[in-house]
Order: C-alpha cells, then sequence, then structure tokens
C-alpha cells in the first residue's frame, strides 16, 4: 500500500564517481533537507534552482560535503511529492553518510522502484511509461533504447488508449440496447457490430501489437546467435574476432572447446549474444559428447544461426549434420579459411542443401571483420524488422505483461465476435467486451492490483 511518509536513497549507482545524487521524496522532503543542508548564502531555496551549500550533522555541526541542493515542489515533481535532491562528492562512505542523516532525521529508505512507483501513483505517469524507466536504465543496445524511450514518451499509452475507447464504444452500444430493447430505436444489428467495420477492424488492430512482441524482445534483449560447425572450422576464432578480445580459447587440438561460451557485442543498433559451442562430430569422449549435446540445445534455442565451415578440407558427416541444423532457420554460413587452399566452395554447399547466405572468410584476417558485421547486422535487421506494412508497424512491445494482456483482450473479442455473429443477447456479448476493455486498462495501470505493482517494481533498482 502507498504510504505517505518520506523516503529517502541514492539516486546513482554504488561505487566511485564525480558526482552522487541522494534523492528524498514525501511531505517531510523539505524539512529534513533543512535539518542537514546549509547554504552558503542563507536564503529560502527556490524550486529548481540548484544552490551551494555543506551537508552537516545536526547533532553534532560537523561538515559532512560541500554540495548542491535543489528542490522540487508538488506536484510538478518526479514522484508528485515534494522532491529534494542533494548532488553531493561521489564516495560511497560520503553518500552513505549523507543517506544516514537522512534516516536520523526522519526518512524511511526506499524501496527498489518506490520513486517511480510513487509517479504512478500520484499520476505522473501510467504504468507503461513506469516500465519504461526500468527498461531505459536496462537498455544495452540503441535498439533498445529506443524502445524505451518511445514507450516513455506515451506512444505505447495512446495507441492502447485509443484501442480500449474503440472497444468501450461498443461496450456503450450494446449498453443502450439492453437498455432500451423495449424503445422504438434504430440500432446497428449484433451482426453488424461483429463485422470487419466494428470488433474485426479492431481483432486486427490489437494483433498487430500483440504479434509485435518477437519482435521487441529481440531489439531489448539482443539476438540469441550460435556458432555451429563441426571441430576445428574456427569457431572460436570467429567469437574472438567478433568479440575483439581472447575470450575463447583456440587451439589446433580438435574439440578444444567442451561448453558453450557465451558473450556480446553490439553491431549497428542492435545487440547480438553469441554462443561458441562444441564441435558438432560424433564422439567417444563423455565430455566432449556432453558439450555436443549443449551445441544442438543452443541452436535449437537460438535467434539466429552462424555456420561455420573449413573450406580447406573436404565436406565431412559432421558439415552435413549443420547444413541440416540450418534448415528453415535464418542465419549466415561463413566459409572460413579461404587464406589456404580451398578444398570446398559455396557451390559445394548449395548442393547439399544450404540455404543461408554464405560469406567466404577467413577469421585470421582482421580487415575482415567489418564485411562480418556487415552481413550480421543485415541478418538481424531481417529478423527484426516488421513482418507487415502498417500504421503501427514501428510500435513494438517488449514486455510479457503488455503481452499476454494484449492475448487477453483478443481472446475476448474474438469471443465477443462470435457471440455477436451467433446474435447471441446484447449482456453475453457485453461480458466479453467488458473483458477486454480490461485487459486493455492493465496495461497503462487503469485497472490494476497491488500485486501485479509488487511485481513490476520489485525489479527496480533503490533510487529509482
Amino acid at each position: 500500500m502507498y504510504a505517505a511518509d518520506t523516503i529517502v536513497a541514492s539516486a546513482t549507482a554504488p561505487g566511485i564517481g564525480a558526482v552522487a545524487i541522494v534523492r528524498l521524496s514525501g511531505p517531510r522532503a523539505f524539512e529534513i533537507l533543512d535539518a542537514i543542508f546549509r547554504p552558503a548564502h542563507p536564503a529560502e531555496l527556490t524550486p529548481r534552482t540548484m544552490r551551494l551549500g555543506d551537508v552537516v550533522d545536526p547533532a553534532t555541526g560537523a561538515r559532512i560535503d560541500r554540495a548542491l541542493a535543489v528542490v522540487m515542489r508538488r506536484p510538478a515533481s518526479l514522484t508528485g511529492e515534494d522532491v529534494a535532491e542533494i548532488q553531493c562528492h561521489g564516495g560511497p562512505f560520503v553518500v552513505r553518510r549523507i543517506v544516514a542523516l537522512a534516516l536520523d532525521a526522519g526518512a524511511r529508505m526506499a524501496e527498489p522502484g518506490e520513486f517511480t512507483r510513487r509517479a504512478f501513483l500520484n499520476g505522473r505517469i501510467d504504468l507503461a511509461e513506469a516500465e519504461a524507466v526500468a527498461d531505459i536504465v536496462a537498455a544495452r543496445s540503441d535498439c533498445a533504447l529506443a524502445i524505451a524511450l518511445e514507450q516513455l514518451s506515451g506512444a505505447l499509452s495512446a495507441r492502447v488508449a485509443e484501442l480500449r475507447a474503440q472497444v468501450v464504444a461498443i461496450r456503450a452500444h450494446l449498453e443502450v440496447e439492453i437498455d432500451f430493447s423495449d424503445e422504438d430505436i434504430s440500432l446497428p444489428s449484433r451482426r453488424e457490430v461483429g463485422n470487419e467495420t466494428e470488433i474485426e477492424r479492431l481483432i486486427a488492430d490489437v494483433a498487430v501489437l500483440h504479434d509485435s512482441f518477437a519482435r521487441g524482445l529481440l531489439m531489448r534483449d539482443g539476438v540469441r546467435a550460435t556458432i555451429v560447425g563441426k571441430p576445428n572450422a574456427g569457431k572460436s576464432s570467429l567469437l574472438n574476432l567478433l568479440l575483439g578480445a581472447d575470450r575463447a580459447i583456440v587451439t589446433a587440438i580438435a574439440g578444444t572447446t567442451r561448453d558453450v561460451i557465451e558473450d556480446s557485442v553490439q553491431l549497428g543498433p542492435y545487440a547480438l549474444v553469441l554462443n561458441d559451442t562444441a564441435g558438432v562430430r560424433d564422439s567417444t569422449d563423455d565430455i566432449e559428447r556432453i558439450g555436443i549435446e549443449r551445441t544442438m540445445r543452443s541452436a535449437r534455442d537460438a535467434d539466429l544461426l552462424i555456420a561455420m565451415f573449413d573450406s580447406s578440407r573436404p565436406l565431412e558427416s559432421a558439415d552435413l549434420d549443420v547444413i541440416r541444423l540450418t534448415a528453415g532457420r535464418p542465419g549466415l554460413a561463413i566459409l572460413n579459411k579461404r587464406d589456404l587452399p580451398a578444398a570446398i566452395a559455396a557451390a559445394d554447399l548449395r548442393e547439399r542443401g544450404l540455404n543461408i547466405p554464405i560469406l567466404p572468410f577467413s577469421a585470421i584476417h582482421l580487415e575482415q571483420a567489418g564485411a562480418l558485421r556487415a552481413e550480421l547486422t543485415k541478418a538481424i535487421a531481417a529478423l527484426v524488422a516488421p513482418s507487415a506494412p502498417s500504421s503501427d508497424a514501428q510500435l513494438t512491445i517488449s514486455r510479457e505483461r503488455h503481452r499476454d494482456a494484449l492475448s487477453t483482450a483478443l481472446a475476448a473479442l474474438k469471443n465477443a465476435r462470435t457471440a455477436a455473429l451467433s446474435l447471441m443477447p446484447p449482456e453475453i456479448v457485453a461480458v466479453d467486451i467488458m473483458a477486454a476493455a480490461a485487459a486493455l486498462g492493465s496495461i497503462t495501470g487503469e485497472i490494476s492490483s497491488e500485486d501485479v505493482l509488487d511485481a513490476i517494481f520489485r525489479d527496480f533498482c533503490i533510487g529509482k
């Protein structure tokens, strides 16, 4: 439950830095600031104006730090409450001392996400925008940041509100039919409500947003790519080249890599999560067999396959196994070791059924890294591109809570369509329409429970 007390926390990451921020929010924020901060030139703090002064211990008068302070009056503040911030030097000890002084003066330590939660409860942001705050903090690529910023700007909330308004309009029609069924009023039939001009169009619009989840998840969390190939095809060398570091051990001994090695790299606006795996082959070594099983599991779970082939060696059964793994999957084939005399060419791989793009390559030539990155970026872009042109093509969801709510709304709308086309009583149709409206409202927080809020904000960091 929302407690109208005053909370405090460091709003900057732990560790040593040039500057740290200690944030207060609540009815006693200004009072507590007055108790521990002495302006260099005594005067009332003007809202949104930084003032220089000293942080002091009220009990002893000892100076803790020279700092800047600013106040923001409710409701035009981050949380909708009175907010005060102290910008101090960024040493962990200094920050802890200032937070401790605020606690002694009557504040309570903020819980994870409590500042943002208060902003939501006080109407400063809706629930989708609050989640966007966490996504901005966690973003690890340009496209992940773009999704989060779009959501924070209210684009998703506006589209959901538009869809919900259309659902409510249908519900209003049904309510009129229920209340005035005995009156001589001309109303659209329930069959007309269920046709393409009403519920059918809504179903299509909600489905577009729902189906953007798979794309949005790749943009937010990164595309998972598994490097597969027979032993000594150059998988570990490729991983090291992409990462720009010796992340995997490279030797001439087949089977050096026994387990899946994972790391990530940014390619253009995208995050690529790379998995180097044990070589694909038949093996009698128990440990190597476990590694190969993990290779297969990683390949099945991957969004993108990077198939490695050694152009200096004839095709073997392990190469054919790799080709079979790529069937129907997005990916890129690397015809490696082109610096050595060629035993196979791209045409040989095509003849054996390989259908993904092929890049002739040499993992020991650093200058070829640019071409490799460009091809991988192109493959990722094809994965995250909208499947069909639409006015909502650029609007993307990336949270399972949003997908689940849209799934519920879709199911309810389809049930309502079936009931309307079957000429069921309006009360029956209205039940599903109300369920669809409630599901859409839950995305922005128009309808939310305490349990939902707890689940959302517990993953925030303290100070946000």
